[in-house]
């Protein structure tokens, strides 16, 4: 797979015709990631708030095509700030997921003590460094560092990580914007639950086109997970890194618009052509 720095790639706002062509017929499958993408990043993860446009704009989508939230974020935490019924949610990065119908499916589960274990010993070791804090989203502990009072304790933070990791042989370090997290040491992350996404709306797996919008470092897991057969696209913020994608955006408003471009492309195909495919909603049931 073909990774680029993201300076270079193409803007998706600007190659509207160029993606319209590669939905052809098909019909797409929309992957969200929350923050960065969906809201700007804050240092209080509370104030990322989802602003009623985009909202409004992930609403419309919805009705088109089968549309899907991916976040770190605790699954109820997500939901909660989306607050949009009948699409899919994937918190913990795809370790939770609920079907647009309400139907929740949870992977490795036995691993849930580990990381109980390893929030409290993050909770207690962070003390040491002030503006580090510890998130626990269930299946995965996250250890801040955004607003460290020191910018030199940042290898103190991964240190704590790290011993709390080797601890734990359940558990393992993963990293993202100014954040260590440990999950689950399984073989599961945003680029497969986007494929089982894609396997419940449509089991045969004909006509879906997934595409996937995402800022970080986990969701180039989803970028790589596409392998040519869908659109990538990252939102760049102020990175110019490598990354898998196809086309860059710059921020959460650059993404609201590409959400409403998208939105016109399919009102078009469908006033143009017949039925297009799988139904928004979801087509099958299996657990992840």
């Amino acid at each position: 797979m073909t990774r680029r720095r993201i300076s270079s790639l193409p803007s998706a706002l600007e190659r509207e015709d160029e993606i319209a062509r590669r939905i052809g017929s098909a019909v797409p499958a929309v992957f969200l990631d929350y923050d960065g993408t969906l809201t700007p990043i804050a240092d209080d993860p509370g104030d990322a708030v989802l602003a009623d446009e985009t909202r409004g704009a992930i609403a419309r989508l919805k009705e088109l095509c089968p549309v899907a939230v991916v976040s770190g974020r605790d699954l109820a935490e997500v939901r909660e700030m989306v607050g949009i019924p009948g699409i899919f949610y994937a918190g913990s990065h795809g370790f939770e997921i609920v079907e647009p119908d309400g139907t929740r499916h949870r992977r490795a589960t036995e691993c849930l003590p580990a990381l109980a274990r390893s929030a409290r010993r993050l909770e207690s070791l962070a003390r040491q460094v002030p503006g580090a804090w510890v998130e626990h989203k269930g299946y995965a502990v996250a250890l801040h560092y955004r607003t460290l009072e020191n910018a030199d304790d940042e290898g103190r933070v991964e240190e704590i990580v790290d011993a709390v990791a080797a601890g734990e042989p359940r558990v393992r370090k993963t990293s993202g914007k100014k954040i260590f997290e440990l999950r689950p040491d399984v073989q599961w992350d945003k680029g497969r639950a986007l494929l089982w996404i894609l396997e419940t709306v449509a089991p045969e797996g004909d006509g879906l086109l997934p595409i996937c919008l995402g800022d970080d470092l986990t969701d180039e897991d989803a970028f790589r997970a596409l392998d040519e057969r869908g659109i990538g696209i990252v939102v760049r913020g102020d990175e110019d890194r490598e990354t898998a994608a196809d086309y860059r955006l710059a921020d959460p408003d650059a993404v609201r618009g590409f959400l409403e471009i998208l939105a016109g492309i399919l009102r078009r195909s469908r006033r143009g052509g017949p039925d297009r495919g799988p139904s928004p909603s979801r087509a099958s049931r299996s657990s992840p």
